[in-house]
């Protein structure tokens, strides 16, 4: 699908109250929307320990629930329907955000293996940000 100018992609962050990882995930995520180059993107948050929360992470599918912090990046038409946008290469290995990617749609969660270390950097967010981008024809 190829965004018009009144298509919008948000950054979708599923955490919970009193996760400092998912604190930090919405700071870093905050930071670079700061910055011009991510013009046209936006965050919404999701507690998924409430009602509304809940439903928007389970509608998902695709999110493990001991891998919070998550996101999934979201496109919004011009009728305000959204939906996620797809992984492109679903399973492609990936040197930046290794076994954080999402398979079906484009996003991370919290690796908490040694390897993964519990963290999802400025980098790997802005790799799935370009790949959306790319995608979605921005």
């Amino acid at each position: 699908m190829t965004a018009t100018l009144t298509q919008t992609l948000s950054i979708h962050v599923f955490g919970k109250a009193g996760c400092q990882k998912c604190q930090v995930l919405k700071g870093r995520i905050d930071s670079l929307l700061k910055k011009p180059e991510w013009h046209g993107f936006s965050m919404a948050y999701h507690d998924i320990e409430t009602e509304d929360g809940m439903v928007a992470f389970c509608k998902l599918e695709c999110l493990n629930p001991q891998r919070i912090p998550g996101f999934v990046i979201m496109q919004t038409d011009e009728n305000g329907d959204s939906q996620p946008v797809l992984n492109p290469n679903p399973g492609a290995p990936d040197d930046v955000t290794k076994q954080s990617k999402l398979f079906q749609y484009l996003g991370l969660q919290t690796d908490y293996s040694p390897a993964g270390k519990g963290l999802i950097t400025p980098k790997m967010i802005q790799a799935i940000l370009y790949e959306a981008r790319e995608v979605c024809d921005l």
